[in-house]
């Protein structure tokens, strides 16, 4: 290759660098808006993201003993709580490990969720996240102003034990109680053991309506 060859070629590596940028290229290096303050079509093509109004915060792996006071005195550093409730047992009235709690602000709300997630709290990880207006429960918070009142199994079936008895009451009373009798005596029997059960014996009081038993 000669000389005027290479002079040639280099005027053409010029050209092209110095030539303006055709259409389609060098869309990165435009700038966000343009003299008119307008956006560019880059800019109106990313959706804007939407605007946090959740206020309640779902909290899973809740440890023993951090319970509706405790939860309240820690998390009222974030912002004030407008309400609270930890899932429980109907029954035992235990907890069920996991809660929700209601923030007077959006801000408060988003700031627990990223900031308590995964914290290590009595050896246990909380998994704390913002649940979306559209995903509370109607009834979330039915009854939380008067907390939780276990259900009183033991004086139910107290009040059934010692309520009276009709006469068809106490019969089928005895039927079962004669029938449990039976089967244990052959439970007994198919054992091999030589026992003697006492017979059962009722008697009817007809003033109190009661049933008496009485072992020979």
């Amino acid at each position: 290759m000669g000389m005027r060859d290479k002079k040639r070629n280099q005027k053409r590596v010029l050209a092209r660098r110095t030539a303006a940028p055709r259409s389609g290229e060098g869309k990165d290096f435009l700038p966000l808006e343009d003299g008119s303050g307008k956006r560019t079509r880059k800019q109106l093509q990313q959706p804007e993201e939407p605007e946090n109004t959740a206020t309640v915060v779902y909290i899973g792996h809740i440890p023993h003993g951090f319970y509706e006071d405790q939860m309240k005195g820690f998390f009222k550093q974030f912002g004030d709580i407008k309400r609270l409730r930890i899932a429980r047992n109907r029954k035992t009235g235990k907890s069920k490990h996991y809660g929700f709690i209601e923030f007077e602000s959006p801000v408060a709300a988003k700031i627990v969720a990223d900031e308590m997630n995964n914290y290590l709290l009595f050896e246990h990880t909380l998994r704390v996240s913002l649940v979306p207006p559209e995903k509370v429960h109607p009834k979330l918070w039915k009854g939380v102003r008067r907390g939780f009142v276990p259900i009183d199994r033991v004086a139910i079936e107290r009040k059934m034990h010692n309520k009276d008895k009709s006469v068809e009451e106490h019969k089928k009373m005895v039927e079962g109680i004669v029938k449990r009798d039976e089967k244990r005596r052959k439970r007994i029997q198919a054992a091999g053991i030589d026992y003697e059960c006492p017979a059962l014996i009722g008697v009817i009081q007809p003033s109190a309506k009661k049933i008496k038993f009485d072992e020979n």
